[in-house]
């Protein structure tokens, strides 16, 4: 008689039962789709255990294989897609792995610039989505850089720096130009070379440590080793309220990403302007690539108040005729549990201004433009100063399956007068006379000052709007930065991964169908 496990455990050996992966069968027939429902969560390599970031939940994931997971990509970007139908549907067996099958699902077409329609499908693991999204915790070494060439002779200068990090510590600054890493020229153009670049200088593990060599703005040239950690991000920065020689209190803060940490920060922020009784509003988004769009419509009421918001919208989605329409997203005027997307019934703070400054340069992406966009719906005036932005009305859901975080383009956007057309960027000018236009002053960056300076460019160029109603004759124009969709001929091009937030529009919050009231 066998006895019972609970009675003697130590007798007991449990064998966990085999993973079968099925075969992979080919059941694909052009034109035709399955449900993306009937692939979801069958893996070929499928995880065990509970998952950390879903409130200890098992993994859903099941046994599958490549092709599974291939035919819920399928699938699901015909079903979601916002150009599902400019997607040329290819066999999947015919792609090596299901990086290089997802790679295509997208249209090819381009805009009327001549631009790649969409230039902002990518994938990253789910552990990395959830790390930065969650916690803004990235691996790195705080260092946020810009390129200003990308093919020999690369200029890649530090844009500016996370909050006690690393590189901060170690006395790296804004505008250093990097020379070396590792003593691997910047200028290397083998392909190894660049792959050591790539992974030393974006991609590096925490713990691993690594020789720089930087030229300061002052032109000396110095070394820094400087050990990669578990960066959190800062997504405000520089708060700061200046006094001009007319009294005039402008309120000034640097923005770098509308993740839900920034929230706080936001609110923070917005409560000093407050108490200093700001007359003025500058907001730096020139490195602000995007991120939840229901913190950009929080930071707009906050921005323009319930007397200039009431009875509007903030954003109305389109999205492809598959889905369902969409109630608005208004401005929404209280604190939100990121964690669940559910209102806190708490009321946020506002500044009641009918005008706001915007610093922009081309990384000021998608639900950065969807602020200014928002406002200007209202007509709240919006001074933009910079260079044009990146030009994406566009957004998505991250979307999980299989421990990969996939972004394909969901929706489009327009805001209250049904404007959402800025797909090549919306542009600063003095005198605007499309509806992409915005008025403002082109002003190159300028990597001379720290951010936060009244002498730097663009926030001097601001102050200087603020007193005169107009742009200093001597402006400087706003130079076209290096676009990772173009390709030079001349040599091999790093290539940044694309981070979470960077040119990215969550639409979860439209999706929860949340209201403002």
């Amino acid at each position: 008689m066998t006895k019972d496990s609970a009675e003697t455990p130590s007798e007991t050996v449990v064998t966990p039962p085999p993973i079968i992966t099925p075969p992979a069968t080919n059941d694909w027939q052009a034109g035709v789709f399955n449900p993306a429902s009937n692939y979801i969560n069958q893996c070929a390599i499928p995880r065990t255990g509970n998952d950390p970031y879903n409130e200890n939940k098992p993994y859903p994931d099941k046994a599958g294989s490549e092709f599974t997971e291939k035919m819920w990509l399928r699938s699901w970007s015909n079903e979601t897609y916002l150009w599902y139908d400019e997607i040329t549907d290819k066999n999947p067996s015919s792609f090596a792995t299901v990086a290089a099958y997802f790679k295509q699902l997208k249209t090819e077409q381009t805009t009327d610039s001549g631009a790649k329609k969409d230039n902002y499908h990518y994938s990253e693991p789910t552990v990395d989505f959830y790390k930065e999204a969650q916690s803004g915790v990235v691996s790195g070494y705080g260092i946020n850089w810009t390129f200003i060439a990308n093919t020999p002779p690369r200029i890649l200068r530090v844009a500016y720096l996370e909050d006690n990090s690393p590189a901060a510590n170690s006395g790296i600054q804004r505008g250093d130009t990097i020379l070396a890493v590792d003593d691997v020229s910047i200028d290397i153009n083998t392909q190894s070379g660049v792959e050591t670049l790539n992974n030393v200088i974006f991609s590096p593990t925490a713990g691993e440590s690594h020789n720089f060599k930087i030229r300061s703005n002052d032109g000396i040239e110095k070394s820094r080793t400087i050990t990669a950690g578990n960066i959190t991000k800062t997504p405000v920065q520089n708060v700061n309220t200046f006094s001009t020689k007319n009294n005039t209190r402008v309120g000034y803060m640097q923005f770098n990403s509308h993740i839900s940490v920034a929230q706080q920060g936001l609110i923070d922020a917005i409560n000093k302007f407050k108490a200093d009784q700001v007359d003025e509003l500058v907001i730096d988004f020139r490195y602000n690539g995007g991120g939840l769009l229901a913190l950009s419509s929080q930071l707009a009421y906050m921005v323009a108040g319930p007397a200039n918001t009431d009875d509007f919208y903030y954003y109305k989605t389109i999205q492809n005729d598959k889905q369902p329409i969409e109630q608005p997203l208004p401005f929404i005027n209280q604190e939100i549990d990121y964690s669940t997307f559910e209102g806190k019934q708490t009321l946020l703070p506002d500044l009641n201004l009918s005008k706001v400054y915007v610093l922009s340069t081309s990384g000021t992406c998608s639900a950065s433009e969807a602020f200014i966009n928002g406002l200007k719906g209202i007509d709240i005036e919006v001074v933009l100063i910079g260079d044009k932005t990146c030009g994406k009305p566009y957004g998505f859901t991250p979307t999980h399956n299989c421990a990969t975080t996939y972004y394909t383009i969901q929706f489009s956007g327009a805001n209250y007068k049904g404007f959402g057309e800025y797909a090549d960027g919306l542009t600063p000018t003095p005198s605007p006379q499309f509806l992409a236009d915005v008025k403002g002053c082109p002003v190159a960056d300028d990597f001379d000052h720290q951010l936060g300076d009244s002498n730097e460019a663009l926030l001097s160029t601001a102050l200087y709007h603020i007193k005169n109603d107009s742009c200093p004759l001597n402006a400087q124009s706003a130079k076209k930065k290096f676009s990772y969709a173009s390709r030079a001929a001349d040599g091999l091009e790093l290539t940044p991964p694309k981070s979470l937030y960077n040119t990215n529009m969550d639409l979860t919050w439209l999706n929860k169908g949340k209201s403002n009231d």
